[in-house]
């Protein structure tokens, strides 16, 4: 019990330090794409590297306790009222969504047919969008997290660097407004006005969460169960105002980065060279393949490119909401477009990995005796 308490402790104070490493992230121009997620990755990869940890796991229940509130985060963009004031304009950015989903479906494909990556990791690194939930629920998955790591946030930097160039070039979009998007305070810990409401049914929903995913058997309960359980209570309006914000989303993004960033030895950065060609080749084709797909619909609807742009771009969903309120597009559509495919992803990408890993065992073992 001491020493589980010296644990907590020493990474409460890790975690800290990791969150204000962060926050410096946010106050250089140009602005890190999602500070609290690659700073604190990057820190832990030179410490694994120089062999200055040696046990790189945090406590079994702070790891779920962050699969946890992933999951509610996750859920809780799937706001219903927002869909339905943009159905109309949405329907095929919904299908271009899809097609979107089916593209990175390929490109794992690609990635375990000519780069020999295991079905799991191609599967998790190519999806686009949920990059956090991608790594965190990669173990559970039976897929490399540090692969998964390295891939989604490949496509995570090149997206944000690329997005506002590419519009800014093509369609001569307006200058960014002095500050870019408003930033949040970082005291408040949930999205309600009423903190202590809105904790304890994030608390009820991630809690809850993981009993229901575990009786359900879901893959990756500790994720899937929270997020259908949040996106449950806020299409039904049961309460509102419970998405982890502020400090405590720090936290939750900073303790993801720090744990994976932790994985890479050099043993493991040595084998990352490998699969960087075939990585970057994928994601420049997935996002180019989604560019297109983005200028056909702007074509044949009254969608403006730039907004069918950012709602389909494959990943990054706050680095691109921020993007397109400094552009001035239609942030109600990009968020419910994103925020949609960033559900039905941290949906159907566990269920893609067991069924595809299964039909792959079945065909390891051959036919049986009635062939």
């Amino acid at each position: 019990m001491r020493q589980r308490s010296l644990d907590f402790l020493v990474w409460g104070a890790i975690l800290a330090a990791m969150a204000a490493v962060g926050e410096l992230g946010e106050l250089g121009e140009p602005v890190i794409p999602s500070p609290h997620l690659l700073m604190p990755l990057a820190c832990g990869m030179l410490a694994a590297l120089n062999g200055l940890v040696r046990d790189h796991r945090p406590p079994a229940i702070l790891s779920r306790g962050c699969q946890a509130l992933l999951g509610v985060l996750i859920g809780s963009y799937l706001d219903t009222s927002a869909l339905s004031e943009v159905v109309g304009e949405a329907a095929p950015l919904v299908t271009v969504t899809l097609a979107t989903l089916v593209i990175c479906q390929a490109a794992a494909w690609f990635m375990v047919r000519f780069n020999g990556m295991d079905r799991a990791t191609a599967t998790l690194g190519m999806t686009a969008g949920g990059s956090a939930a991608a790594i965190a629920s990669a173990e559970d998955l039976g897929a490399d997290g540090r692969q998964v790591a390295f891939m989604q946030y490949l496509r995570l930097v090149l997206i944000v660097v690329s997005t506002p160039m590419l519009l800014s070039w093509f369609l001569s979009a307006p200058r960014p407004a002095p500050g870019g998007a408003p930033a949040g305070t970082s005291w408040p810990l949930v999205s309600g006005p009423d903190q202590l409401h809105g904790l304890l049914v994030l608390a009820g929903i991630a809690v809850a969460g993981q009993i229901t995913g575990r009786v359900l058997r879901l893959p990756s309960p500790a994720t899937l169960g929270p997020m259908l359980m949040a996106a449950l209570v806020t299409v039904t309006g049961l309460a509102h105002g419970f998405a982890p914000q502020g400090a405590l989303r720090t936290v939750l993004f900073t303790t993801v980065g720090l744990e994976v960033g932790l994985r890479f030895s050099r043993r493991t950065v040595w084998r990352l060279r490998r699969i960087l060609p075939a990585t970057l080749l994928c994601t420049v084709i997935v996002s180019a393949a989604c560019g297109t797909l983005a200028w056909v619909v702007s074509r044949f609807t009254r969608i403006p490119f730039a907004d069918s742009y950012l709602a389909t771009t494959p990943g990054g969903i706050n680095a691109v909401l921020a993007t397109a309120s400094s552009m001035h597009a239609d942030v109600p559509l990009v968020s419910s477009v994103q925020g949609l495919r960033l559900f039905a992803v941290a949906l159907i990408a566990p269920v893609v990995i067991k069924l595809t890993l299964r039909v792959w065992t079945r065909r390891q073992r051959g036919p049986g005796p009635s062939a």
